[in-house]
C-alpha cells in the first residue's frame, strides 16, 4: 500500500514538473526569434517595383518607404523585389510573392492596376497594397486591397508658381514620361500654378514616351531649353536624369519630382544639385510608412481608397539649402501663401481625373 501512495505521489510531482515547463518556468528559452519580443509572428510585408531602384525619384521614394517601416516599426519582415522595366516579368514577380509567406504585398502605378485585379480575388486571404492608382471597387471584390492616389496636381500647382515666378523668358517647360492621366495630372497643375502667377506664361510640354529613356529626355528638354524655356519640371522617373543633364548642360534651372532630387545629386553631381532649386514630393514612402502602421494596428480600412495630399503630408515642395539659396524670397512667400490656400480650400486645383481627355489637350495646348 505504500508502494502505490508513494508511486502516485511521484507520478503527481512528474505532471506538475512537467506543466510547469510548459508554462515556461525555469525552461530554455524559445529559440524563435520573431516570438522573443512580441510574443506574435512578425507581419511580412513585400514590396514589388515594376522597374528598378536607382532613379533618384518614384521608385527609390517607395524603397525608402520599407526603409522607414523597417526603422519605425517593430515586429515587420520586409522584402523589395525590383521586377525591372520588363512588364513580361512583372505578373510572374507578384505571383511568387503571392505563393510566399508574406501577409501584405504592396505594388504602384497604373500599369499594375490591372494584373492586381486579377491576382487579388485569386488570393484572398493576401492583403495588397496599390500605390499611385486605384482598384475599380465597382467591377469586382477587391476587398483585400487599398489603394493609395495621390494629389500630385496640388505639388505641381506649387512647381507651376515657383517656375513663373523664376522664369526670365516668361517661357517655361515640363517633360512627361508617359502620357497617362497621372502624368498629365502634374502637367494641368503645373500650368493652373503658373497661370496663376502669369497669366501670359508659355510652357513647353513633351513626353518620352516611358520613364526610361534618359537619352530622349535630354533630347526634349534641350528642345524646350533652345525654344526659350528657361526652367523645366521634369516628371519622368529615371528617364528624368536625362532632363537634369540636360539643365546642367545649358546652365538652366530643372524642378525635380518625387523625392528630394537635389538632395539626392548633391554628393555626386553638386553642379547639378545647384540647378533644382525644388522637387515637387510625392511621399510615397511617408504613406507606405502611414499605411502598414495602421494595418500592423489593425485600423487600415481594406477595400477602400484614400487620396493623400499636402494636408496629410504626403505631397509639397522640398525646402532645403538650395531651395533656401537660389529661390528668391518674395517666391518662397508667394509659395507659403498658395499652399495654405490649397490646404483650406480657398484654391480648387484642376485635376486631370476629372477632365475630359480632349479638355486636357486643350488646356494644354493653349499655353504652348
Amino acid at each position: 500500500m505504500k508502494i502505490r501512495r508513494l508511486s502516485v505521489f511521484l507520478l503527481v510531482v512528474a505532471l506538475f514538473a512537467g506543466l510547469m515547463t510548459g508554462c515556461g518556468g525555469g525552461s530554455t528559452p524559445s529559440t524563435d526569434e520573431s516570438d522573443s519580443s512580441s510574443g506574435t509572428e512578425p507581419l511580412k510585408v513585400a514590396l514589388m517595383l515594376n522597374g528598378t531602384l536607382g532613379d533618384k525619384a518614384f521608385f527609390d521614394s517607395a524603397n525608402n518607404g520599407i526603409a522607414l517601416i523597417n526603422s519605425q516599426l517593430e515586429n515587420v519582415e520586409t522584402k523589395v523585389v525590383e521586377a525591372t522595366y520588363d512588364d513580361t516579368k512583372w505578373e510572374p514577380a507578384l505571383l511568387d510573392l503571392c505563393d510566399g509567406d508574406y501577409d501584405i504585398i504592396i505594388t504602384g502605378t497604373w500599369q499594375m492596376q490591372e494584373i492586381v485585379s486579377r491576382i487579388a480575388p485569386e488570393y484572398p486571404d493576401k492583403k495588397f497594397i496599390v500605390y499611385d492608382t486605384s482598384m475599380d471597387y465597382s467591377a469586382g471584390d477587391y476587398s483585400n486591397v487599398y489603394s493609395i492616389e495621390y494629389k500630385q496636381n496640388d505639388g505641381s500647382f506649387l512647381a507651376g508658381v515657383l517656375a513663373a515666378s523664376m522664369t526670365k523668358t516668361g517661357t517655361i517647360g515640363f517633360v512627361g514620361g508617359m502620357d497617362n492621366t497621372v502624368i498629365y495630372d502634374f502637367l494641368v497643375g503645373y500650368i493652373q500654378g503658373a497661370k496663376t502667377v502669369k497669366p501670359d506664361i508659355k510652357v513647353q510640354s513633351a513626353f518620352v514616351g516611358d520613364f526610361s529613356n534618359t537619352a530622349r529626355a535630354k533630347e526634349l528638354a534641350l528642345s524646350q531649353f533652345n525654344m526659350g524655356a528657361d526652367i523645366i519640371f521634369s516628371c519622368a522617373s529615371t528617364a528624368g536624369d536625362g532632363t537634369m543633364q540636360a539643365g546642367k548642360e545649358v546652365g538652366k534651372f530643372v524642378i525635380g519630382v518625387d523625392s528630394d532630387q537635389a538632395m539626392l545629386y548633391k554628393e555626386t553631381d553638386p553642379e547639378l544639385a545647384n540647378l533644382i532649386p525644388s522637387s515637387v514630393l510625392k511621399r510615397v514612402d511617408m504613406s507606405l510608412l502611414q499605411s502598414i502602421t495602421a494595418a500592423q494596428e489593425g485600423t487600415l480600412p481594406w477595400g477602400t481608397r484614400v487620396a493623400l495630399g499636402i494636408a496629410e503630408d504626403c505631397i509639397g515642395l522640398a525646402d532645403n539649402e538650395i531651395y533656401q539659396k537660389v529661390v528668391p524670397e518674395e517666391t518662397k512667400a508667394l509659395i507659403d501663401e498658395y499652399r495654405e490656400k490649397i490646404k483650406n480650400g480657398e484654391i480648387k486645383v484642376k485635376s486631370a481625373f476629372e477632365m475630359e481627355t480632349q479638355e486636357i489637350l486643350d488646356y494644354v495646348n493653349e499655353v504652348k
